[in-house]
């Protein structure tokens, strides 16, 4: 379950992150002070639950729901505030919930109960990776298709450095290692990742990669991969190993060599 808090209280965003932590111990928690960053964050990830402040300087709680669910209509909103006199208009953008503060584990517990879309599948109950032999991914058992072969390239390369953080100029200069860091590479680049991120969008896994500025990088635990699985020890994963990692990759020939000798 992805989950976000809006507050612009620094103290308040404590406290309600707090709460939802002991409440959701297994979900996936990403706190904003604003709501451009928020929306930014939404833009690129998929929100099961949002946790809205109703009184914040600038856009308030109200309007965030509005831009939030022209982003993504299947997000719950549960609205928190100090005071009550909103709640008519909370109620009116079929919120889920309308907590007072201070907001308590046992609220947040409760507004879940009444949740008006189900949360989704866990991206990595549903996107398989396979990096022994050739590269595929696979979405609910279906091949995710990419626009590009370097767009797929980029993903193995993120998948391989298993959560890292990869810097723009790190990832050019393995996936385009013949070519110059020019305007017209990076413009490459950007196509690359705007089209792997549209193929996660598609497959609802789109939290399965971390954007920042600058870097990019695979969020491990949202992934099923037989390669983290042989590095973890499984012995299915050990024994589906044939000496042959991301085959189609040169880059991926000293990963590799690693695999073979930790055999």
């Amino acid at each position: 379950m992805n989950i976000i808090a809006v507050d612009d209280e620094q103290f308040a965003l404590i406290s309600i992150e707090n709460a939802i932590m002991k409440a959701i111990p297994g979900g996936s928690l990403s706190c904003f002070d604003s709501p451009s960053k928020a929306i930014a964050y939404v833009r690129e990830n998929r929100v099961d639950v949002a946790f809205l402040d109703i009184e914040m300087g600038g856009m308030n709680g109200l309007q965030l729901a509005k831009h939030l669910k022209e982003i993504q209509g299947q997000a719950n909103i549960v609205f928190t505030t100090g005071h009550s006199q909103y709640a008519a208009d909370a109620y009116a953008m079929h919120a889920c919930g309308y907590l007072l503060k201070p907001v308590s584990d046992k609220a947040v517990i409760e507004a879940m109960e009444y949740l008006h879309h189900p949360v989704r599948k866990a991206p990595k109950d549903r996107l398989h990776v396979r990096t022994f032999g050739n590269f595929e991914v696979f979405a609910d058992g279906v091949p995710l298709s990419f626009a590009r072969s370097k767009t797929k390239e980029l993903f193995a390369y993120l998948v391989m450095r298993r959560g890292a953080r990869c810097s723009n100029k790190e990832i050019t200069s393995v996936i385009w290692e013949d070519k110059l860091d020019t305007p017209a590479l990076q413009s490459q680049y950007r196509l690359s990742v705007s089209d792997l991120m549209n193929a996660l969008q598609q497959a609802d896994a789109v939290d399965v990669v971390i954007k920042q500025r600058g870097f990019l990088a695979v969020v491990p635990e949202r992934i099923s991969c037989d390669m983290y699985d042989f590095c973890d020890g499984d012995a299915k994963a050990c024994n589906s190993y044939a000496g042959e990692f991301m085959a189609q990759y040169s880059w991926a020939e000293f990963t590799n060599a690693y695999l073979s000798r930790i055999l």
